[in-house]
C-alpha cells in the first residue's frame, strides 16, 4: 500500500507514550511490578486511518477494539493523533522507524536514570511485524511483547525463532478457534475476551487471569489469558466475546 495513498497528515513529535494507556499503566498498582515502565505505541487500528495495520481483524475484534476503551471525552483527540501516526508509519516509513529507534534510546536512558525497567508495547492498536525491523535485537535491554491475530507470527513465536526479548499472545476471536488451537498445541499462549466471568479451564488449558496487569511476557506458558469484555466488547454478539 505504501506510497499509493497520498493522506494528510503531520509529523508527530512523539510516537509513543510511557503513560496515558489504562491497560499498560496497569502493573504499577501490582505489588512486586511497580518498577516497570511500559512504552505504548498506539496507532489508529485496522483501516481507520486509510491503511489497515491490522490485516487478520475480524469484524468482533473491530468493534470491540481496545481503542474505544478508556474517557469517550478523549476518543476524537485520540483517533486524531493515532491516524496521524499511522498514516505517517504507512507513508513515510524511513522517517518513522529513525524516529521509533531515537525514542527507544531515549527510553533506555530515561530507565537507566530512573532505576526503572523498561517494557515496550508497540503494538498497543495494531498488528504489525515489527520483528522485520530488527528493533528487538537492537535493544536487548528492552523486554518487547505484543498480541496478534497473526497466526504465522504466534507459531514462530511458540516454536522459540524470535528473539528471547520479545513475548506474543494469539488473540482468540469468532472466526479463528482452528488456528488458536494450532498455537495451543505448539505451546503457546492465547487471550480470550469473556463476557462475565472468568472459568478455570477454556479449551482444556489453565485460565490466568490477563486483567491484573497486561505484562503478558510474565505469564505462564501454554495458557489461556483470560479477559474481562471493556468498552464497545460488552455489547458484542459476533462471537469475539465468549459467553
Amino acid at each position: 500500500i505504501m506510497g499509493k495513498l497520498n493522506l494528510p497528515y503531520k509529523e508527530p513529535t512523539r510516537l509513543m507514550f510511557k503513560s496515558g494507556n489504562p491497560k499498560t499503566d496497569k502493573n504499577q498498582s501490582v505489588e512486586g511490578l511497580e518498577n516497570i515502565v511500559v512504552l505504548h505505541l498506539n496507532l489508529a487500528p485496522a483501516d481507520l486511518s486509510g491503511y489497515n495495520v491490522c490485516p487478520m481483524a475480524s469484524q468482533g475484534c473491530k468493534s470491540a477494539c481496545l481503542h474505544t476503551a478508556g474517557n469517550p471525552v478523549f476518543q476524537a483527540q485520540k483517533d486524531k493523533g493515532r491516524i496521524n501516526r499511522a498514516r505517517f508509519y504507512m507513508q513515510d516509513r524511513d522517517k518513522f522507524m529513525t524516529q521509533l529507534t531515537r525514542e527507544l534510546v531515549n527510553f533506555v536512558k530515561w530507565c537507566d536514570k530512573n532505576k526503572k525497567i523498561g517494557v515496550v508495547r508497540l503494538n498497543t492498536t495494531s498488528d504489525i511485524s515489527w520483528e522485520n525491523y530488527n528493533l528487538f535485537e537492537k535493544f536487548p535491554m528492552l523486554q518487547f511483547y505484543d498480541y496478534t491475530k497473526i497466526q504465522k507470527r504466534a507459531l514462530k513465536f511458540a516454536r522459540g525463532e524470535y528473539p528471547p526479548n520479545y513475548h506474543l499472545t494469539y488473540s482468540l476471536n469468532e472466526d479463528n478457534y482452528d488456528r488458536a488451537v494450532e498455537v495451543l498445541n505448539e505451546g503457546g499462549n492465547i487471550a480470550v475476551v469473556f463476557r462475565k466471568d472468568l472459568p478455570d479451564t477454556f479449551m482444556g488449558k489453565k485460565v490466568v487471569n490477563g486483567d491484573l496487569h497486561d505484562l503478558r511476557y510474565l505469564d505462564p506458558k501454554n495458557v489461556v489469558v483470560g479477559l474481562k469484555a471493556k468498552g464497545k466488547a460488552k455489547t458484542d454478539y459476533s462471537g469475539f466475546v465468549m459467553n
